[in-house]
């Protein structure tokens, strides 16, 4: 088997991230592999979001903010977790999709092509020596945490892509055989 093809049977997603995170030469890169996506009509119906540093806690407020509005009763373990989940990586990446009106593309292929664009930065990051995780949750869904984040009317998050140093060692996951996913027709 090739080492592509190993490497794209071992990824997996790294829910514990720390320091160090790419750079901007390393994060362009991803972003070089994520403008490969499956794109029907050269659209470009994604573009991407990057928080780092400072504005990690800038966006932990919008979401505890955007949460109190979705659930006025949420508790102060919810408001605290939605405020610190930005922190879980030194890196976030919100891959936006920008949905348009086309006669030969529907809106549910600009959103996957925006999906497949998310995978390449995951396994951009992985190939770079880093790690990371695709979250989406309610705040993904949540036009006020959209409006926040200065997305137009017709884009949404397709997901948030948290990117670091993978902290501690990747978790063990069933070996699935493809016999159980595939059929003939």
């Amino acid at each position: 088997m090739s080492d592509i093809l190993q490497f794209l049977q071992e990824r997996n997603s790294a829910p514990k991230l720390t320091e160090p995170g790419p750079d901007s030469e390393q994060m362009e890169q991803m972003f070089r592999a994520a403008l490969r996506a499956p794109d029907h009509a050269r659209l470009r119906p994604w573009r991407f979001v990057t928080i780092k540093g400072a504005r990690r806690e800038a966006l932990g407020a919008l979401l505890e903010e955007c949460l109190v509005r979705r659930t006025p009763d949420a508790d102060d373990v919810a408001r605290e977790k939605a405020r610190k989940a930005p922190l879980r990586a030194p890196q976030l990446v919100v891959v936006v999709a920008r949905v348009s009106d086309h006669p030969k593309v529907p809106a549910v292929e600009q959103r996957l092509s925006a999906g497949c664009a998310a995978q390449a930065i995951l396994l951009a990051a992985e190939a770079s020596g880093f790690a990371g995780v695709w979250r989406t949750g309610a705040a993904a869904f949540d036009r006020a945490v959209m409006d926040g984040l200065g997305l137009t009317d017709t884009e949404e998050i397709v997901g948030f892509l948290y990117i670091g140093s993978r902290n501690g060692s990747p978790k063990t996951l069933p070996q699935l055989d493809p016999v159980d996913f595939v059929s003939a027709w």
